[in-house]
C-alpha cells in the first residue's frame, strides 16, 4: 500500500532526524524554551508517524483478509472486518484532523476572551455558560488554562474573562470559535418566564511564542492603571493594587491581568498580551491587503453570528458556517464541541 502527500512518512522521518541532531548539540539544554519546543515537536511527530504506520498496517491486514474470504461465506470474519472498518474510519478522522492543523500559528497556545453583548444580566450569564463550555473542553483535551482576568457581572455571570489556553495546537483547534455566539432560552431571571435572546463574543488570539514580535510600544501611547484584584464570585485576592490594566491609545486595545500577586509580573503579562494583540492586528492587516489584491471579499467579520444555541421552543445548536447541528444542547455546553471544530477546519481547506 502506497501513501504520500500529507501522509508521506518520509517527510516526518526527515524532520525527526533534524530534531534529534539538534538535541545532540552540546548547548541544546542551555536554552530551556527552545529545548521544550524541540521536545514537544519531536514527540508529536513520533506520535503522528506511529499512528499513520499503525493505520497503514491495519488497512493492509484487513485487505488481505477481505481477499481471502471474498468467495467464502465466513460470517464471523466478515463481522470482525466490519468492526475494524468502523475503528479505522475513526482513526482516519483523527489523523485528518491533525493534518488540517497546518496553518502557520496553529500549534501556538492562544488567548481566549469572552465578552457579553447588550442585554445586562442575561448576556453576563450567557458569557459564564460559554466560559464553562470552553474550560470543560480544555479539561477533556488535556489543555491547561492560565487565568489572565476575570470580572464578575453585577448580578450574575461574568462581565468579561480572558485566559491563556496552553497545549499543542490550541490556537488551531479554537481559532474558528472567534465570533458572536447567540443563546435563545426561557430566562431564569424573568419572573414571567419569557423567552430571551442573548449574545456574547469570543475572541481568539494566537500566543506568538515561536515568533519574534518586533512591536514597539511607546510609553506615550499607553496608560497603566493598577487596582486591587478580586477572585471568582467577588472574593478578595489581596488588598494591594497588584492588578494591572493597560490601555493602548492608538489601537484602543485594553488589556488586564490580575493572575499574579506581583504588580510587576502582572504588568509584564499585560505587555506580552498587548504585543500579541498588536502583532495580530498587523497580521490581519496584511492578510486583508492580500485579499484585496486578489479581489477576494469573503471574510467573516467579527460581528457576524457564527453559532446559535437554542433551548426553547426546541433544543438545537447550529453552526451557521458549516450547518453542523447537535440537538443535545446540554452536551455541547458541557464542552462537546469537537464536531463543530472539525467541520470548520474542513471548511477552511475546501
Amino acid at each position: 500500500m502506497i501513501y504520500g502527500g500529507h501522509f508521506d512518512p518520509q517527510v516526518k522521518k526527515n524532520r525527526i532526524k533534524e530534531l534529534e541532531i539538534d538535541m545532540n548539540d552540546s548547548n541544546f539544554w542551555n536554552d530551556k524554551v527552545h529545548s521544550e519546543e524541540v521536545l514537544n515537536e519531536l514527540n508529536l511527530l513520533k506520535s503522528k508517524l506511529n499512528n499513520i504506520e499503525e493505520l497503514k498496517l491495519n488497512i493492509e491486514s484487513n485487505l488481505e483478509i477481505a481477499n481471502m474470504i471474498k468467495e467464502s461465506n465466513d460470517l464471523e470474519m466478515q463481522e470482525i472486518i466490519s468492526n475494524d472498518i468502523d475503528s479505522i474510519k475513526q482513526k482516519l478522522d483523527e489523523v485528518e484532523l491533525e493534518l488540517l492543523l497546518n496553518s502557520p500559528y496553529d500549534k501556538c497556545d492562544c488567548i481566549l476572551e469572552i465578552h457579553p453583548g447588550a442585554g445586562g444580566t442575561e448576556s453576563c450569564d450567557w458569557a459564564s455558560m460559554l466560559y464553562r463550555m470552553y474550560t470543560r473542553w480544555c479539561e477533556k483535551n488535556n489543555k491547561k488554562i492560565e487565568m489572565l482576568d476575570y470580572q464578575d457581572g453585577e448580578e450574575a455571570g461574568i462581565k468579561s474573562v480572558s485566559f491563556i489556553v496552553h497545549g499543542n495546537n490550541s490556537y488551531g483547534y479554537l481559532k474558528n470559535e472567534k465570533g458572536v455566539h447567540r443563546l435563545i432560552r426561557i430566562s431564569p431571571f424573568d419572573s414571567n418566564s419569557r423567552r430571551h435572546t442573548s449574545f456574547a463574543s469570543i475572541d481568539i488570539t494566537p500566543l506568538y511564542n515561536n515568533v519574534e514580535i518586533d512591536i514597539e510600544i511607546k510609553d506615550s501611547d499607553i496608560r497603566v492603571d493598577t487596582y486591587c484584584a478580586s477572585g471568582h464570585g467577588g472574593q478578595g485576592v489581596n488588598t494591594t493594587p497588584s492588578a494591572v490594566r493597560i490601555t493602548h491609545f492608538p489601537s484602543k486595545i485594553v488589556v488586564t491581568c490580575q493572575n499574579e500577586r506581583s504588580q510587576i509580573r502582572n504588568k509584564e503579562t499585560c505587555m506580552t498580551v498587548l504585543k500579541n494583540k498588536l502583532y495580530q492586528l498587523e497580521v490581519e492587516r496584511r492578510e486583508k491587503e492580500l485579499k484585496n489584491i486578489k479581489g477576494e471579499n469573503t471574510e467573516i467579520n467579527f460581528g457576524s453570528q457564527i453559532r446559535t444555541y437554542t433551548m426553547c421552543p426546541y433544543t438545537l445548536v447550529k453552526d451557521h458556517r458549516t450547518n453542523t447541528e447537535n440537538t443535545n444542547v446540554d452536551k455541547v455546553l458541557d464542552g462537546d464541541i469537537d464536531k463543530f471544530i472539525y467541520d470548520n477546519l474542513k471548511l477552511g481547506v475546501r
